[in-house]
């Protein structure tokens, strides 16, 4: 069963959940109706409909496509509003957002977590056994592990592109970048950070990181709307991003991040596309323990080491992963075996291993400026908004089990 807070710590959608009719319940008693698959997959699909719909009225993003399901597939999905404010199609199941730092943790972690099965990569060796040229001050105590947490004393980010737009001149830049504290001693998300750890997956793997991706995430796991730099033959189906004067007007198959742009669409902290059909794919993969059908990503045991909580004293991070905390966009009610992640453009991803459960949640809401800060609230409505439907389900199922009424 899952834990319930106190009511107050729900988000006011969520706490109204409870009061509305559910057709589990609609009978009461011994003669209740089983409840269903198809029953859960409508409820869900209506509380996402409430939730997004809304937030287009408020202008929280142009559209949205969310998408819940467990270890078995998609239970439930919804796509609200356009594509863009002008006309354009509704999102759909194969519609592609950039997701901005989700690239984080679909691409450069799950990378990461092979080579690290593989034996490649060691977490408490220095960054510079892998990027020798990688020097400067206190550098050479920093290890692969504190990039993977945000502690390894770099700043969150540069302006780069403020001083040149060059790529290999930002790709200097990055790596030339001092340190602000010393090693382990706090945590600053570091977009820099994750951008060498990018490196290290290419100086180890012997492959560009877009196409170690393909050839050993994305394409095993069946992700093909997933990739880098998509062609403009997919450009219909691609949510826009913001206004951007420097990069001729508004962004669309280019990635957001000027960083990641201007280093030619391809990097470890930005730069990835994809869908709400993948990202369940790759969802599923994970509450398999690694594996979806006969293919096998990542080892059960490589899952609950880099989705555990490193140093408690400094942040709530895993390796790569970020943890529920009550305040971020797992909303209140995932599990403490939760791990997820967010994107600058409106993306989130959340996966309960303990509840098998995920939600992605792909938005722009950085259509046609990044000043919309709406997305927020809207992210804890609807991790919040499904965790109360599926209480009031398993409820519903006890209830029915014991013969009671509700």
């Amino acid at each position: 069963m899952r834990h319930l807070p106190s009511a107050r710590a729900w988000t006011p959608f969520a706490a109204a959940l409870l009061t509305l009719p559910h057709p589990a319940y609609a009978q009461g008693g011994p003669s209740a109706p089983t409840v269903s698959s198809a029953t859960v997959g409508r409820a869900l699909s209506d509380t996402l409909r409430l939730v997004l719909d809304a937030a287009v009225r408020d202008h929280a993003f142009p559209g949205a496509y969310a998408v819940v399901g467990n270890h078995a597939g998609i239970v439930a999905e919804y796509g609200a509003g356009h594509l863009d404010w002008d006309p354009s199609p509704r999102p759909d199941a194969h519609a592609m957002w950039d997701l901005a730092s989700l690239t984080k943790v679909v691409g450069m972690t799950s990378a990461m977590m092979q080579l690290v099965e593989q034996g490649k990569v060691s977490l408490d060796a220095p960054v510079q056994r892998y990027l020798p040229e990688w020097t400067g001050p206190h550098k050479a105590e920093v290890t692969v592990r504190e990039l993977l947490t945000h502690t390894s004393g770099l700043p969150a980010f540069r302006a780069y592109d403020r001083i040149t737009t060059n790529g290999d001149s930002i790709a200097k830049l990055m790596m030339a970048e001092p340190l602000e504290a010393l090693p382990g001693t706090r945590f600053v998300y570091s977009d820099i950070g994750a951008y060498l750890a990018g490196k290290i997956v290419e100086r180890v793997s012997g492959e560009r990181l877009d196409r170690y991706l393909a050839a050993h995430v994305f394409g095993p796991l069946g992700m093909h709307d997933t990739m880098y730099n998509p062609p403009d033959s997919l450009r219909p189906r691609i949510a826009p991003t913001e206004v951007d004067p420097r990069r001729g007007g508004k962004l669309r198959g280019k990635v957001h991040d000027e960083r990641a742009y201007y280093l030619g669409g391809i990097s470890a902290h930005a730069g990835l596309f994809s869908s709400g059909y993948d990202l369940a794919r790759f969802a599923e993969m994970y509450l398999n323990g690694g594996a979806l059908g006969p293919v096998r990503v990542v080892r059960r045991q490589t899952i609950i080491a880099f989705t555990t909580v490193q140093d408690r004293a400094l942040s709530n991070r895993a390796l790569g992963w970020e943890k529920p905390n009550g305040t971020n966009s797992a909303g209140h009610l995932m599990s403490p075996a939760a791990f997820g992640h967010t994107g600058f453009t409106g993306t989130s991803i959340w996966i309960d291993p303990a509840q098998d459960l995920f939600i992605v949640l792909l938005t722009n809401r950085v259509d046609p400026t990044r000043a919309n800060s709406k997305i927020g609230p809207v992210r804890i409505e609807v991790a919040d908004a499904v965790e109360t439907v599926l209480d009031r389900v398993e409820r519903a199922a006890a209830v029915q089990s014991t013969g009671g009424s509700h």
